[in-house]
Formats: structure tokens, sequence, C-alpha cells
């Protein structure tokens, strides 16, 4: 029976750690220092209560962890000053340079290093979230068996760590940041009694502006005159007191366009002007 722990076991963590119970494995968690609600759900999930971390990692095949962003690093190297010598999957939202950082930690301790990305929401009978994953071939493998059959999908990227955290934030920075732009959009709106109007335009759209790449040159010729309206946005913002800070970075990324003014530039060439510095961008 392979043993799996889950560290932090929120509702996206117990979830998934949840699903590798049905490929037969047991799931511990530690419940110190954890507050009630995490309790309960363990309790739901049907999670093995341990004494301590200590007692998780010693009894370990695979350990999952999936926190906060912001605590994977100190998470990784708990774990490593523990010896860790088993499969070490990291499912954090976190950027390639701080999984390396993560890996190299892991690494240390003796772990061996899965990059891992969590596209959905928690898994239930009508939920199936994506977990990409990236890292060394054979890891990559048990993992994809640990969730076989589950509500959780594996899907196996190539080009080793780093590559499924580059997927999740590249995704999670256009949702993430749509979600929150729509919410100032609609607060305009409704400030000036327009909402109904504003939900009637959106409603006539039936696909996403992130599945139109396509687009994605257009855009940047036009951005001599679209950066502007941004300002103009941001302007508009500020004098009903709102947040205007997503339209003014919206105009800063336009003014990297500023010269391709009507250009019939592709793609790739279009994508080459956001980065401010070509040299050093991973592609």
């Amino acid at each position: 029976m392979t043993v799996v722990g889950i560290l932090h076991p929120g509702s996206m963590g117990a979830g998934v750690a949840a699903q590798a119970r049905l490929s037969g494995a047991e799931v511990l968690w530690c419940p110190t220092g954890r507050s009630f609600a995490t309790k309960e759900r363990a309790f739901k999930h049907g999670l093995t209560a341990v004494n301590d971390l200590r007692e998780l990692v010693d009894a370990a095949d695979v350990i999952l962890s999936i926190c906060p962003p912001a605590y994977a690093e100190n998470v990784a190297t708990e774990v490593a000053a523990l010896a860790f010598a088993g499969l070490y999957l990291d499912g954090n939202a976190i950027s390639p340079a701080t999984m390396a950082r993560v890996d190299a930690i892991a690494t240390r301790g003796g772990a061996t290093v899965v990059d891992g990305s969590i596209i959905g929401s928690p898994p239930s009978d009508s939920k199936h979230p994506r977990l990409y994953l990236s890292g060394p071939e054979h890891a990559l493998t048990s993992v994809t068996s640990l969730f076989s059959g589950s509500a959780v999908h594996p899907h196996v990227l190539s080009g080793g760590i780093g590559r499924a955290s580059a997927l999740k934030l590249s995704y999670s920075s256009y949702q993430k940041t749509s979600r929150v732009l729509a919410a100032v959009s609609y607060a305009l709106a409704c400030d000036y009694g327009v909402e109904e109007e504003l939900l009637d335009i959106a409603q006539g759209r039936t696909t996403s502006y992130l599945a139109e790449t396509g687009y994605i040159p257009k855009v940047a010729a036009r951005s001599w005159r679209w950066g502007p309206e941004m300002e103009e946005a941001a302007a508009a913002l500020r004098e009903a007191g709102l947040p205007a800070d997503l339209a003014e970075a919206s105009a800063g990324v336009m003014s990297r366009w500023g010269g391709l003014r009507d250009s019939p530039l592709g793609i790739p060439e279009v994508l080459e002007h956001l980065h401010d510095d070509p040299e050093r961008h991973p592609g």
C-alpha cells in the first residue's frame, strides 16, 4: 500500500488527497496546530491523523504539498529537515523560480521532486480538476498511477521542473485578474446606472478572450490608441473612487507595443515586445 502524506489539507488539498485513497493509498495528515475546520475536513475525507510531522515523514512514500503559495518554501524546508527521501509533489501556485528553490530544498533533504499544478475546483462527483505534472519521468509515472480512475485527471508535461508551475501562473494571471477586472468594471457601470447594458454586451460573447490568441497581434497594433483609452478609463475609475490600478497597468503593458502601430507582425514577434529583456526570458 502506498502511504501519502498531505500537508495543510485545505479544501483543495484534502479533496485531492482523498482521491488518492481510491487507488488504495493510505493518506496521513498532521493535526498539530490546525483549526477545527481543518480537522473536520480531514475526518470527512477519511484522512488518518498522526502525532507529528516526523511520524508523517517517516511513514509516507509520497508527500503532497498543497498550501498557500507564500508557505511553499517553508513547508519544503520543514520536510527536508526531517530527511524525507520519498516523492515530494509540490502542487502550489508558485512561479518557476520559486519551484526551482523548492526543488533544491527538497532534493537536498533526499526527496525526488515533482512540479505540479492544479487547474479547476476541488474534486467531487461533478468536478474533475486537472493535475499537470513535470519532473523526473519515473516520478511522473508514480503520481499518475496514484490518481488513476479518480476525479483528479493527471496530465504529464515534458521539459522538467518549472513547466507545470509556469502553466498554472500563465492561466491564473488571466483568470484571477480578469475576475477582479470584471468586478471593477461592473462597479463603475453600477455607479453610472448602466450595469444592465454592460451585462447585455458581455452576454453576447460565447468564448473566452484567452482562447482568441489570433487577436493578440491586433491588440498590439491598436495599442497606440487603446493605451490612452485605458488611461481615460483609469481616470474615470479614480473619479468614482474605484481602484484604477488594473487599468493603469493595462495601459503600461500597451506602452510596450507603442511602436507597433498598425503593424502586421505575427504572434511570436508581438509577444517578444512584451519582454523587458528579450535575452532573459525562458524562450
